[in-house]
């Protein structure tokens, strides 16, 4: 146990937030803290930080054990660029590195004695460096950047002139560089696109620390956590498992109580009508064993009733008619912002009944593109057609169709007058406005509380193509559970951008991938879409492979042919060395005979003449000798 909370308890006035939670975390667990909003989640992360105190309580950390934290909300203002940001986190290895540089610069300096003391100092300190990776940080410091979003050219950007967003990343990539035995994340992935929300899964699954997340991002949490506490009432619940476990279990858990509850209740009422009875006969037999039965009845321990599922908020979204079979086609679509191409030659046929999810990087222009059919901005180029008896219901994250003077109620009541109060009541409910909360005026919301108005004003609206723009932001897992099923049970054509990709996993059939160089169609959910991403990348390493081998095996035959043409020269040049000794060897025969005439040795002249001779071929043949010598050994110098 690394660190713990026992009996953590936590009150804002007389309203208790936190009762009792108790769990703990082991060296390298990766755990998840779910419930709704407003459950007490990032409170307790705050608690566990010292940021907040416990009315009951403690936090223990174990022994020498460092815990990091991102808050949702970064306050912090930053005077340095992203790279310098990020590196300033191994700020010690920086100045080990320099005092190294220094040292390497003094002992060329040094002699005797003073040279060996500092060869101890230097082996040390580089014995430490290579200890912590320190030839390495500058690497991992542009892989963590560039998992997390940033391109190369926004290193040198000062984070003073970031959005809340990226100065959220920022803050994430110092977190994940300070390498801290246990890494806090209140909602990491809320302004991350999707590469660099499964990079970021990919580098917690790996962390050899232990990871403590709150999210609603259930995909996220599924691939990461094996440990769930769920606070709901104010009551914390252990599961051991991912997301997909505990929400099934959850579920048991759920019926079991129920079940239980009820079943205790119809005793209950079973014994309070026995009781009423035996009283009603009014004997002193009988009004003892009521007596005794009352007591039996007073001893029982009562179940709480488990919170109900929200079966009276089960959304059911019905078109008010059918839609042609054609309900978008979309062709040669462009659009840019001054010299900033965003996209071009966009293709895109949506027919009835199809769920479609448009995902890709951010700044592709996803959201661009539905604000293009909706009419909300122009296109450069293309057409847009819409289906016959196509009707339309847009979400904008951006919520520009409020009335900011109505109150929630009445923006819904007013655009749907013949639904009942209740009607409107339950669906608000769904998104969480229950009680007053439905009186607020829409200028006094906030922009998630905006956003949740908006999508129960869009779930009235009986459209037959609805087309959802980040539609499950600033909604808790009830509330997304609620709007998948809704959507699940549609019967009219759903054109939906998001990042939540177990919201996409439950709702589309299709996935439509927008990249640089256009639209790539996937039939199927987003696990699908992974499985064909991981298909085309194997293909790819095998084509780079196969494009190897063909490369490498031209290179060989290429080696070959020249080696053959090298090992033809070299026979051919030792056959005419060998033809060429032959001829001086029976020339230097001849000399000698011809020296060795009697005629010839007393002509001084001729005897001359023969010794030049003889003198030429032999230095001719030795030269032969040594080129003989070279040719008759093979090449090995490639072997």
């Amino acid at each position: 146990m690394i660190l713990a909370c026992q009996n953590i308890s936590k009150a804002y006035g007389t309203s208790e937030i936190l009762n009792h939670i108790n769990f703990h975390i082991e060296a390298k667990e990766k755990l998840a803290i779910v419930g709704i909003n407003g459950a007490g989640k990032s409170t307790l992360l705050k608690i566990i930080m010292q940021e907040e105190e416990p009315d009951e309580g403690q936090v223990v950390i174990g022994k020498d054990i460092s815990v990091g934290y991102l808050a949702q909300h970064q306050d912090t203002y930053f005077d340095k660029t992203i790279y310098e940001e990020l590196v300033s986190v191994k700020q010690d290895l920086i100045t080990l590195q320099d005092q190294i540089r220094q040292l390497e610069q003094d002992m060329k300096h040094l002699e005797g004695d003073d040279l060996s003391s500092a060869l101890e100092r230097y082996n040390r300190m580089t014995h430490s460096f290579e200890q912590q990776d320190g030839y390495a940080f500058n690497s991992q410091v542009t892989g963590v950047l560039k998992g997390l979003g940033f391109d190369e050219s926004e290193f040198d950007r000062p984070v003073s002139e970031l959005s809340g967003g990226q100065k959220t990343r920022v803050s994430l990539g110092r977190l994940l560089l300070s390498h801290p035995d246990v890494i806090l994340l209140d909602e990491p992935t809320n302004h991350l696109d999707l590469n660099s929300i499964a990079w970021l899964e990919n580098y917690l699954t790996n962390y050899d620390g232990a990871v403590i997340i709150v999210s609603h991002d259930r995909y996220f949490l599924d691939k990461i956590v094996t440990k769930v506490v769920e606070i709901e009432n104010t009551k914390g619940t252990i599961y051991h498992g991912n997301y997909s476990y505990y929400a099934a279990k959850r579920e048991e858990v759920r019926l079991s109580q129920y079940r239980a509850y009820m079943n205790q209740q119809a005793e209950i009422k079973h014994q309070e009508e026995v009781i009423a009875k035996l009283k009603q006969f009014n004997r002193e037999k009988s009004i003892k064993r009521a007596e005794s039965r009352e007591k039996l009845l007073n001893k029982i321990e009562r179940l709480d009733k488990p919170q109900e599922v929200r079966d009276e908020m089960r959304l059911a979204l019905s078109p008010d008619i059918e839609s042609g079979n054609d309900v978008l086609h979309i062709e040669g679509l462009a659009k840019s912002y001054g010299d900033h191409l965003l996209f071009h030659d966009i293709e895109m046929d949506i027919k009835r009944g199809e769920r479609v999810a448009l995902i890709g990087n951010n700044g592709t222009g996803k959201t661009t593109i539905l604000k293009i059919i909706n009419q909300l901005i122009p296109k450069d180029k293309g057409t847009i057609t819409l289906g016959s008896q196509v009707h339309i219901g847009y979400y904008d994250q951006e919520q520009q169709i409020l009335s900011p003077d109505k109150t929630i109620f009445d923006e819904l009541h007013d655009a749907y007058p013949a639904l009942t109060n209740t009607r409107i009541r339950n669906v608000l409910a769904a998104f969480l406005f229950t009680g007053d909360d439905v009186f607020k005026e829409i200028k006094d919301l906030s922009g998630g509380e905006r956003g949740r108005v908006s999508l129960a004003k869009l779930m009235l609206s009986n459209a037959n193509f609805l087309i959802l723009d980040e539609p499950t932001n600033h909604l808790d897992i009830t509330s997304k559970e609620i709007l998948e099923n809704a959507l699940k049970n549609y019967t009219g054509t759903l054109l939906c951008v998001s990042h939540d990709r177990y919201f996409i996993n439950q709702t589309a059939t299709r996935i439509l991938d927008l990249h640089a160089d256009g639209i790539k169609s996937y039939i199927g959910n987003y696990d699908y879409y992974i499985e064909q991403q991981l298909v085309s990348t194997a293909q790819a390493e095998e084509k780079t492979i196969n494009k190897k081998v063909e490369t490498d095996n031209k290179k060989d035959w290429k080696r070959s042919k020249e080696e053959q043409a090298k090992e033809r020269k070299r026979q051919n040049d030792l056959k005419k060395t060998e033809e060429r000794i032959d001829t001086l060897e029976k020339l230097l025969t001849t000399l000698e005979k011809d020296m060795a005439l009697p005629e010839n040795a007393s002509n001084a002249s001729k005897l001359t003449e023969l010794a030049n001779k003889q003198s030429e071929a032999n230095e001719e043949l030795e030269q032969l000798y040594e080129i003989w010598e070279t040719l008759s050994e093979p090449d090995t110098s490639d072997i």
